[in-house]
């Protein structure tokens, strides 16, 4: 492999966090903002039937791109049909939009972060909307030389054109290069496809899927992420 110039990130459940959680927080201030008479749990359950439908939407690359504050307002508008709620879906896909921009970093992202700026250029490339995404980037303490977005390609992972998007941005060599993510479909599928070299940060320690590419190394933790740079370098 030749010298490791660049690392991309995928950015949520990557560097910053987006558990159940965090959602559930959503959900509450979304019932409460419009008064629905649901709770939480009903709430999400009947919202991530269209939420996803909506990824499912998102991997077919034959079909127009739709931005995640349009696919979860059909979600939620959805979920408030089946739930007989007069609610305001529009609304509440806002509300997830503005409470995703204010996701915490994990706590091993900026020290990890800080370490390897010192070394090569960092980048960014994530399946969000600018709207949140962008607040997000603007509180990681390092450099970003790209920030790639599904709404600014206009395509979602693991289509590899929009890893030949950061590519371009960057005027890298894939060989380079080393995509950072969680996910097996979407990161290593993805950045494999567009020639990259793959980290999993696998948090939960999942089992791999013996379907899907294998990514050239696994972590638990982002601190583990230089020494395995070293290596893969």
């Amino acid at each position: 492999m030749s010298a490791i110039t660049t690392v991309i990130f995928d950015m949520f459940n990557t560097i910053a966090q987006d558990g159940p959680d965090l959602w559930r927080q959503s959900f509450v201030q979304i019932i409460d903002e419009q008064q629905l008479d649901t709770d939480p749990e009903s709430l999400r359950r009947a919202w991530d039937y269209g939420s996803n439908n909506f990824r499912a939407r998102r991997i077919d690359p034959s079909g127009p791109f739709i931005s995640y504050l349009d696919g979860w307002a059909d979600a939620f508008a959805r979920a408030f049909a089946d739930l007989n709620l007069q609610g305001d879906p529009r609304a509440a896909s806002q509300q997830s939009i503005d409470d995703l921009g204010t996701r915490p970093l994990f706590s091993d992202a900026p020290d990890t972060l800080s370490i390897l700026s010192q070394r090569c250029r960092l980048a960014v490339l994530s399946n969000a909307d600018d709207a949140y995404l962008n607040p997000v980037v603007a509180r990681i303490p390092a450099t970003l030389a790209a920030v790639v977005s599904s709404e600014g390609g206009q395509c979602y992972k693991p289509d590899a054109r929009l890893f030949r998007m950061a590519l371009s941005e960057l005027h890298a060599d894939p060989a380079e290069c080393v995509y950072v993510g969680d996910k097996q479909f979407e990161d290593v599928k993805g950045a494999r496809g567009a020639g990259m070299a793959v980290v999993w940060i696998n948090r939960k320690r999942e089992p791999l899927n013996p379907d899907l590419p294998t990514p050239d190394a696994e972590i638990h933790d982002l601190l583990e992420l230089p020494d395995v740079l070293e290596r893969l370098g």
